[in-house]
């Protein structure tokens, strides 16, 4: 019983700890024990920490990959733009203060005629100001094939095409973490799919769970 009125104890303390820690040691405490990932990996922790240095208002919705709020350098958001006729990469870049190449590339764009196939651009955040007292959805950009923290400068994401685009690019994006998990594990899709889905889609947390598996059966083997 003491014991674990002692692990409670240690939980709310290490909980008022880490609620000041930036993304980075947060990071690096998740690392030291279970009872610290635990802790460390509290989605209210884990985005206040997130939305912190930006002083944004909220983040929405859940990444298919709990290592996406390991990262919340600038790089990690963009401005979602609707696109309408008369619109090209390079008027966006002067609208929007930012470099053509990094539009491009944050898009996987190889020409400027990349634009007419698509019906928004994700444009990189290069004033910190716009984030401050916004509200950012988290979404896996089909195109940017990456999960990306979305800022909508004019009211939210449109229903319609963000149900759309999440449908398309969390199937997708779900399909490509368990081929990698697959080939890492050396397993089934059946296997891959089982490990990913009690780690709650953390591929890290998937291959630290089969590696745990497959040395205790090798353990119970020698035995």
């Amino acid at each position: 019983m003491n014991s674990h009125f002692s692990a409670l104890a240690c939980r709310d303390i290490l909980r008022i700890i880490f609620e000041k820690l930036p993304i980075p040691d947060l990071a690096r405490s998740s690392c030291v024990s279970r009872v610290w990932n635990s802790v460390a990996s509290d989605k209210e922790i884990v985005t206040r920490a997130f939305v912190a240095p930006w002083k944004l208002k909220d983040v929405i919705g859940k990444p298919l990959s709990g290592s996406f709020w390991r990262d919340n350098t600038l790089g990690k958001f963009a401005i979602s733009h609707l696109l309408v006729r008369g619109d090209s990469v390079a008027s966006l870049a002067v609208k929007y203060c930012v470099q053509v190449m990094d539009i491009k590339r944050l898009n996987n764009m190889m020409s400027d005629h990349g634009i007419y196939s698509r019906e928004r651009l994700l444009i990189p955040v290069s004033n910190p100001d716009i984030l401050k007292n916004g509200t950012c959805y988290i979404e896996l950009d089909n195109y940017a094939k990456r999960e990306v923290a979305v800022l909508y400068l004019k009211g939210g994401p449109d229903r319609r095409f963000n149900c759309f685009l999440n449908k398309v690019s969390s199937e997708q994006g779900k399909k490509r973490i368990i081929e990698s998990l697959r080939r890492s594990m050396q397993v089934d899709d059946g296997t891959a799919q089982y490990y990913l889905s009690i780690s709650n889609g953390d591929p890290r947390a998937a291959l630290s769970e089969y590696s745990e598996d497959t040395q205790w059966e090798r353990q119970v083997g020698v035995a």
